[in-house]
């Protein structure tokens, strides 16, 4: 057998690739990891992380709202943009250091620098005059914001990596996008007073979720202040001296200080030199993986948002997890991406795990029942806000299992983590009503739905 430097290396040093390094080093092999910017990846070091921070930096103004109706009373409350910069990035660097430490206790070699294959065994680290072998290589570079650079203008606009280092907070900001990221980040900044406008070429925002899901939180974010425009994207931008222009396809001009590009995210596949390594891309432009992650080559694996799976970082973990009993501990196994619960956390925020209606009704060749609700939650009534939740259960008509969960309203992210246990283990509607319900919660509106929207025979 050739004589490799390492085992393992691993490209990417984000949830995924530390997790595969670790468990591989701590069963005693040579391990090393490569990372080109800061340990922690997109969800610690410009994702889901720092973007909860500001999440719940900026619900705090809604809070303060409704304290108010309880008695509170406040004296000018200001919010200052520096100071939570500072402690968002002393935290992330905390965060940071505790991963980079969990590798060298593991006993993972740490490599600061951008990896390139030369060819199915060696990788040169740039810049570092370092050329390193493996007998194997695990992927996992993640993915990077995708914005239209053919766009007149496009150079004026930044992503959501940009926002979370801004100089200042801007007094008015458009964001392009409506998915995960422009839904967020649009709370986030109205949130913090921000006139905050959010424009979306589909005909509503959060494609892909349920359309209840979808028509509510559109309506609950305009109730927070948030401009929404539909059907419509930039023909051009055009700075001025005051800001910066958004000339629309549908006429509309809008000045704001800021423009946020959201509008996806591509896998982080550019000079990687994968075609050196015999490493195929499929036609989404996503490394070709087959259900083992093992890639086109046979030595090299891929993990994460550079396969473009399911783009989560709890599945990411849990595929390197699997790539390492498989490669490893000789269990071949892969990750089960059937009713993986996810969570916006928007402001209201979603949480859902399953089916949606419309795919339900697809699936389930003898039709499906509907339950769903829609109340103004205790704290919200007793303010007098017009704030509602959604809840819905989507169930299969002939097997009774419950099949899609969808909520939409506070701590929603929390419940719908519960949910998912009893979608994943297929309890039918029968056994939701035999629990009993804990009073007084939202939660408790999940296990009391009695009657039916709807009963339909699914349409093919």
């Amino acid at each position: 057998m050739a004589d490799y430097d390492y085992d393992l290396f691993v490209i990417g040093a984000g949830s995924g690739g530390v997790r595969a390094a670790r468990l591989t080093a701590l069963d005693g092999k040579r391990v090393a990891v490569a990372e080109e910017f800061r340990v922690g990846g997109t969800c610690v070091i410009r994702g889901c992380v720092p973007k909860k921070f500001m999440v719940m930096a900026s619900e705090v103004s809604h809070a303060l709202e409704i304290a108010e109706g309880y008695g509170w009373s406040f004296d000018k409350a200001t919010f200052d943009w520096p100071t939570f910069l500072e402690a968002k990035d002393v935290e992330i660097a905390r965060l940071s250091g505790i991963y980079a430490a969990n590798l060298g206790k593991a006993g993972v070699e740490l490599v600061h620098g951008r990896a390139v294959l030369k060819d199915a065994h060696t990788v040169e680290i740039v810049g570092k005059n370092r050329t390193i072998t493996a007998e194997k290589i695990l992927i996992a570079t993640g993915g990077r914001p995708w914005k239209p650079e053919d766009l007149p203008g496009i150079e004026h606009a930044i992503t959501s990596e940009e926002a979370f280092h801004l100089p200042e907070l801007p007094k008015r900001i458009l964001i392009a996008g409506g998915g995960y990221i422009a839904v967020e980040f649009a709370g986030i900044f109205a949130g913090l007073g921000v006139e905050t406008t959010l424009i979306y070429r589909g005909p509503n925002i959060l494609r892909g979720f349920d359309d209840d899901v979808r028509a509510h939180l559109a309506g609950e974010i305009e109730k927070r202040g948030i401009k929404v425009v539909l059907g419509c994207q930039h023909q051009s931008i055009e700075k001025t001296e005051t800001g910066l222009v958004n000339h629309l396809e549908n006429g509309m001009k809008l000045e704001t200080d800021v423009i946020m590009f959201a509008t996806g995210r591509i896998p982080y596949v550019k000079d990687l030199g994968l075609e050196a390594a015999g490493v195929e891309l499929n036609d989404q432009g996503a490394i070709q993986v087959d259900p083992y992650s093992r890639t086109t080559a046979e030595n090299i694996w891929a993990i994460g948002d550079v396969t473009d799976r399911m783009n989560l970082t709890p599945v990411a973990i849990r595929e390197a997890v699997a790539f390492h009993q498989t490669v490893y501990r000789d269990k071949p196994q892969h990750f089960d991406y059937e009713a993986v619960a996810t969570a916006v956390f928007s402001q209201p925020p979603v949480g859902v795990v399953g089916l949606t209606e419309a795919e339900a009704r697809r699936s389930c060749s003898s039709g499906v029942d509907v339950y769903v609700t829609r109340f103004r939650p205790m704290k919200y009534a007793f303010t007098g806000s017009d704030e509602r939740v959604l809840m819905k259960l989507v169930v299969d008509a002939d097997s009774q299992r419950v099949v899609g969960v969808h909520i939409v309203g506070p701590e929603s992210p929390e419940m719908i983590q519960l949910a998912a246990i009893a979608v994943k283990a297929g309890l039918t509607k029968a056994q939701w009503d035999a629990t009993c319900a804990v009073h007084p919660t939202m939660a408790e509106e999940l296990v009391t739905l009695k009657e039916k929207q709807s009963s339909a025979t699914s349409a093919g």
